[in-house]
């Protein structure tokens, strides 16, 4: 990077704000998926949405690629550095702006965690729904980018069902809202082409949520069973009788072991599968409905049911679910947390086959999911210093292709970023790809912004590498580049 562009950076943000020292700039090599390292050029360190947008002009003007990054506990490699590029890290814009009760909703700078727009919303009865295992450290800007969920969008949806506006700086520096105060704007919904873009088409600067009202009444059960299969037939007979939970988690024998070693949350180490169901609404009909979900847990051979009976209780099975990702490694040196979504009707299958690959691999692999939907989050176990990390990245690449083969998806709310990219012709065609790449070109034209993310390239995937090579139809005028 030219000492021009330092200077301009300098200029933009204030020297103190441009972190240049190596052993600061490896703090940002990776994101939760430490398996990709890359130490950045230079960290920019902006406290205002107008400094973010001078930080993007001054990439603009140089050419110099940019990403994006909140916590960092991303697990797709979304905001792995670019060796000559720049990290903009969005941590010191943590500010709630406000949170207006009477039209319930919240406006926040994208720092701030997912933990906290509930904690601000609270005193007013309200709450924000999302809610990523990580939510106590995780932001909302890198809920934006990647879509997130969590435990209760079963019920609730994801980040995209929540944000009604997003202020965003696009790759040449400008600042635009998208959306507006209803969610809705005339035109194209460019608010939902940003949601999910995984930060490949501008940065987040601040975001409209939607709250809703705390419930009446929520009761939490953790069931046990003596299979994954009778686990699996609970979660569709609830699902069939027209019960829509809040929540309904899945975890088996691994999971377990290491969320119970890591919080004593109160669950049965040994069992084969756990269910934790929540129901939540008016009183009534909770307490009706909650009773149906007991009966089809009883009817498929549960071998415990233990009811929270408050507040202390429901939190600390939630302890245990929130904390296994993180639990795992006491019982394995390294792992990889993959995320895929099959069809409820297969899930079953899908762990099955999840089993047999982490036989044929040698390798252990502890799942614990949001078994409502259908969104696996198989953890592959390995040691890196036994020299298993090549046959443990094979297989987590498997399980996600897995889900395609099933009839899912490569991701329901980790993202693509850097470990899937290679994938996504298992799931979309040439023609679908092209059309990403256009619609990410007509925000992005230099390609700059958090480059070599979720589309499959030749630098990544080794597909025809080396000079650019116009495709077929290009040559053929049928077609034309952006």
């Amino acid at each position: 990077m030219s000492a021009t562009a330092r200077r301009d950076f300098q200029r933009a943000l204030g020297a103190k704000n441009v972190l240049t020292d190596r052993a600061q700039l490896r703090s940002y090599e990776c994101d939760g998926l430490t398996g990709y390292r890359v130490v950045p050029g230079l960290v920019l360190l902006p406290h205002t949405a107008e400094q973010v947008a001078g930080a993007v002009r001054v990439c603009a003007a140089h050419g110099i690629p940019f990403v994006a990054r909140g916590a960092g506990t991303g697990l797709s490699g979304g905001a792995l550095p670019v060796a000559d590029g720049v990290v903009i890290s969005l941590q010191r814009l943590r500010r709630v702006l406000e949170v207006d009760p009477v039209d319930r909703r919240a406006v926040l700078e994208p720092g701030v965690t997912n933990l906290e727009i509930t904690r601000a919303a609270a005193p007013y009865g309200l709450y924000y729904a999302p809610d990523p295992s990580s939510q106590q450290v995780c932001t909302i800007g890198g809920n934006v980018a990647e879509n997130s969920g969590g435990a209760h969008c079963l019920k609730y949806g994801f980040t995209t069902n929540h944000v009604l506006a997003l202020q965003v700086v696009l790759a040449d520096g400008s600042l635009v809202t998208l959306g507006g105060d209803s969610g809705e704007q005339a035109g194209p919904d460019l608010r939902g082409v940003f949601l999910g873009s995984e930060g490949t088409v501008g940065i987040t600067t601040k975001i409209t949520v939607r709250l809703l009202r705390a419930p009446e009444s929520v009761r939490t059960l953790l069931a046990d069973f003596p299979s994954v299969r009778a686990a699996g037939d609970v979660v569709s007979d609830i699902v069939a009788a027209g019960i829509v939970p809040a929540a309904v988690e899945m975890m088996d024998t691994l999971a377990i072991e290491a969320a119970e070693e890591a919080v004593h949350a109160g669950y049965t180490v040994g069992v084969p599968a756990a269910l934790v169901v929540e129901l939540d609404g008016p009183a009534e009909e909770c307490e009706g409905q909650f009773e149906r979900v007991r009966a089809i847990c009883e009817k498929h051979g549960c071998t415990r049911l233990h009811i929270a009976a408050d507040n202390e209780e429901r939190a600390a099975i939630w302890r245990g679910r929130k904390a296994a990702f993180a639990a795992v490694g006491r019982i394995s040196p390294d792992y990889f947390v993959q995320d895929g979504v099959v069809p409820r009707t297969r899930l079953a299958e899908a762990l099955g086959r999840i089993a047999e690959m982490g036989e044929q691999a040698g390798l252990r692999v502890a799942n614990v999911f949001h078994a409502g939907d259908g969104n696996l989050h198989p953890l592959v176990l390995f040691d890196a210093s036994a020299g298993e990390t090549e046959r443990a990245e094979v297989l987590s690449a498997q399980i996600a292709e897995l889900c395609v083969e099933l009839g899912g998806s490569l991701s329901g709310e980790h993202g693509i970023g850097t470990d899937k990219a290679c994938s996504m012709p298992k799931m979309f065609s040439e023609t679908d790809l092209e059309v990403m790449a256009r619609v990410r070109g007509a925000f992005d034209p230099a390609g700059l912004c958090n480059p070599g993310k979720l589309l499959p390239t030749p630098r990544l995937c080794g597909e025809r590498p080396g000079k650019f090579r116009p495709h077929p139809l290009e040559e053929a005028g049928v077609i034309e580049r952006l």
